[in-house]
């Protein structure tokens, strides 16, 4: 089920990406997920009003390396014209363009950006017409089913993707109105994919490795997108990959875990200094501390943190913890 991802010119060594998230991949979040195997990371959202308008200081989304790429730019807006400049100034910086059709949270809806979008079909043609039309680079779009539960547009926006020029989809079936609440329809994943000749990438509740096994089968997608499964466990990538090929998925260790942390403090620190990198590592260490004794307590002790020292201070908490055997780690 592993494969090449060949999308327009880009040719991915397997189709298991990371997908955009605000506030999380970062430089530091992305080059993690890059250590453990995803074959693709996409930046945080952009905003093409601020691309446009504030220039220098959005660009700073953009801040990458040699070691991060093949990356992926994901722009978010609702005017044409606007959203086809922005293609313009993040070509170099990136490898392929993604245009956010999905993002349900108010303060993007209410702008006519995101998963509002999915009101207005012709928009969305004139939306990918005119970046097309900006930009050499694969594009690609990131949509839910729809508005609504029930008032399902997955496909006809697909198809409309296809016709204007996209090289590949990525469909969360869920509605806006869904927000994250209930379950990941993977049936209409399955069905999108019946109904289009470019690449349908799945995402939705890919918490674990076997979760992205799963879709693939189920849905025959062509690959799969991972998201929240990413936070607090950059490992989902590796684990994939071993859970493919070996039929297991191996335990993540305490003292695995400490590094990681150290790892992304130090990535972090490059990056950004020592005052974001505690500030940021302290939502991180949220995530990290999941699933093993002590992990409550660890929590609120992150949250208390005020310098890298004290993160050092958790981080050795950490690997002191006694491994628990988990059910992740049994064969599959």
């Amino acid at each position: 089920m592993l494969k090449q991802l060949t999308i327009g010119s880009l040719v991915l060594q397997h189709n298991v990406v990371l997908a955009p998230l605000a506030g999380i991949t970062n430089h530091a979040f992305r080059r993690l997920c890059r250590i453990q195997g995803a074959a693709c990371a996409f930046t945080e959202m952009v905003s093409v009003n601020g691309l446009v308008r504030e220039g220098t200081k959005t660009l700073a989304l953009l801040n990458s390396s040699a070691n991060d790429r093949p990356l992926g730019i994901q722009l978010f807006g609702d005017r044409p014209a606007d959203l086809a400049e922005a293609a313009r100034m993040v070509e170099p910086y990136g490898d392929l363009i993604d245009i956010n059709m999905g993002c349900p949270v108010r303060k993007v809806v209410s702008t006519g950006a995101g998963s509002a979008l999915l009101r207005d079909t012709l928009q969305i043609a004139a939306i990918i017409r005119e970046v097309r039309r900006a930009t050499r680079l694969p594009l690609t779009i990131k949509f839910r089913s729809g508005w609504n539960a029930g008032d399902d547009v997955f496909v006809e926006v697909a198809k409309i993707a296809e016709q204007e020029g996209c090289d590949a989809v990525t469909l969360h079936p869920r509605s806006r109105s869904q927000m994250f609440s209930g379950l990941a329809d993977w049936d209409q994943i399955r069905c999108l994919k019946q109904e289009v000749s470019i690449p349908v990438i799945g995402s939705g509740d890919l918490l674990r490795a076997t979760d992205c096994l799963t879709m693939l089968e189920q849905t025959g997608c062509d690959g799969v997108m991972v998201a929240r499964g990413a936070l607090g466990n950059p490992w989902i990538f590796r684990q994939v990959r071993i859970l493919a090929e070996c039929g297991y998925v191996p335990p993540v260790t305490n003292r695995e875990r400490s590094e990681m942390i150290r790892l992304h403090l130090e990535l972090f620190r490059s990056d950004s200094g020592d005052l974001i990198a505690v500030r940021e590592m302290k939502k991180h260490i949220a995530w990290y501390a999941r699933g093993f004794s002590g992990a409550a307590e660890i929590r609120r002790s992150a949250q208390d943190a005020r310098t890298v020292a004290d993160i050092n201070t958790i981080m050795e908490r950490i690997a002191d913890i006694p491994d628990e055997r988990t059910s992740d780690s049994a064969s599959v």
